[in-house]
């Protein structure tokens, strides 16, 4: 494959390694709201994240968490972090250039489309949609990569300056020439 090929891998990696944080940070964010009164909560990192309080989105935001049971905020926490992982793994595999990463990439993600796809349906958002179609392309991406790239014993030999078929004859023939002498 072309450097071209590797650095766009490596950004899909970067795109996935970025996800993974996002998701660790909200999942972190998430579990602390267990313990504590979720709307104290959000009120302390609203002001600490500078954003209006009165805010119809922020309001819209704080009712909904607080509608939500203890239990199913910590399921909502892990669930992130059992995400997050998914992202880790897709997002290391793909910057060390491994070929299983880039068909479980096309695997998960592409398993995922159909349920983004509802979310869209339900609460659309241009957000969403965006995410949606860098989620196609990659997945459109990493299959067309996969059915062009040449398979790995054709992939070894290639890299070789000489096949081992070409340096077998001559060394034979070098060992009789000595022989011979």
């Amino acid at each position: 494959m072309h450097s071209s090929d590797n650095r766009l891998i490596r950004l899909v990696a970067f795109f996935k390694l970025v996800k993974a944080a996002l998701l660790i940070v909200t999942g972190i964010g998430i579990l602390k709201l267990v313990h504590v009164d979720p709307v104290v909560q959000l009120d302390h990192w609203v002001m600490k994240l500078g954003m209006d309080p009165g805010g119809r989105v922020i309001n819209h935001a704080i009712q909904k968490v607080t509608n939500i049971p203890p239990g199913r905020i910590k399921e909502l926490g892990i669930g992130t972090f059992i995400y997050a992982g998914l992202f880790l793994t897709e997002g290391i595999g793909l910057s060390l250039l491994k070929r299983w990463a880039e068909w479980f990439t096309v695997i998960a993600t592409g398993s995922l489309i159909p349920i983004e796809g509802y979310e869209i349906y339900r609460h659309p958002s241009v957000m969403k949609v965006l995410v949606l179609l860098i989620n196609i392309a990659i997945v459109v991406y990493l299959v067309y990569r996969i059915r062009h790239r040449p398979a790995p014993s054709q992939e070894s030999h290639e890299s070789e300056p000489a096949s081992a078929e070409k340096r077998v004859p001559r060394v034979a023939s070098a060992a009789a020439d000595e022989t011979a002498g």
